[in-house]
């Protein structure tokens, strides 16, 4: 299992548009367990996005399918910034689709 938390900062008041984005051609990926899209609490312009893929090499291939790479061409302009928070190893799933772990 692969997952991956990252920290993206929108364009002061361009949020929800890039959630949009995010949302609208980023689903049904090949090994994609879970992509949850949030809105950071204190912050009008962060947006956090937690994914857990069967593999890391599921997440890499997701780059290169077409409507991630149409998303990720619309988001650019709406990026102010990205960070990678942190690269996990999933252990349970809690209804988000996981496959069975027992």
């Amino acid at each position: 299992m692969y997952g991956m938390i990252a920290k993206i900062t929108a364009v002061s008041g361009k949020r929800d548009e890039f959630i949009e984005v995010l949302t609208k051609r980023t689903y049904k990926m090949p090994g994609c367990f879970s992509y949850v899209v949030a809105k950071d609490s204190f912050d009008a312009n962060v947006i956090w996005v937690t994914e857990a893929w069967d593999s890391a090499a599921s997440h890499e291939s997701s780059l290169s399918l077409p409507e991630v790479k149409t998303a990720i061409a619309r988001a650019r302009e709406l990026v102010a910034a990205f960070e990678r928070i942190a690269v996990t190893s999933p252990v349970q799933d809690m209804g988000a689709g996981f496959p069975n772990q027992s």
